[in-house]
């Protein structure tokens, strides 16, 4: 008897999920996305700003340097008002008819190139084949670092922009070959970093 009992409990459930498996049931409704709702109305709770779009800075992105940013304020710091600061020319400013060319012993590579004094080393180099390390080609990282054999940098090269190596670096003959113009003739470690 125990198990007719069982067994009728058994069929009965089995019956009851088939029956409920099949049986039309409510629609389940899905909301509508409300996230730009959301992002709406956080934008007109935040005051507007005067600050610059965020730039990538950690690979020279272009961002503007710190002094650029704020607007019409009154003069501070070393200038005073109505003087400017005398920016000078860029090197590869220089037409390449009126370029002057200096010699340039590039030491880890095995080869002395003439790179005019309107061209970066890191140019220069590329120009030749060879696979010279960069990242930012603006002077804003390390990553093309070079070495003047020869004594310090700044008597040899002319840096346009570089920010990263300071006097002493570049006294003892450090240079970042993306933004290096040569003004004399000179050797050249390339890879190497302060």
């Amino acid at each position: 008897m125990v198990e007719v009992i069982g067994l009728s409990i058994g069929l009965l459930a089995v019956l009851v999920m088939v029956a409920l498996h099949f049986s039309p049931g409510t629609e389940r409704i899905i909301p509508d996305d409300i996230s730009q709702d959301v992002l709406e109305h956080r934008a007109e709770s935040v005051p507007e700003t005067d600050f610059p779009e965020p730039m990538n800075r950690s690979i020279g992105g272009g961002a503007a340097p710190a002094g650029a940013v704020g607007g019409g304020g009154e003069a501070e710091g070393e200038l005073a008002e109505g003087e400017a600061e005398a920016e000078e020319p860029s090197p590869a400013e220089i037409p390449d008819d009126e370029a002057e060319s200096f010699e340039v012993e590039y030491v880890k590579e095995g080869e002395t190139i003439e790179v005019k004094e309107n061209e970066t080393l890191l140019d220069a180099g590329e120009d030749e084949g060879w696979d010279l390390p960069y990242a930012c080609r603006q002077g804003q990282c390390v990553s093309c670092g070079g070495q003047v054999t020869d004594g310090p940098s700044e008597d040899y090269l002319v840096h346009d922009g570089q920010e990263m190596l300071d006097e002493n670096e570049l006294g003892d003959g450090y240079t970042l070959t993306c933004v290096a113009y040569p003004t004399a003739d000179l050797s050249l470690e390339t890879s190497e970093t302060p």
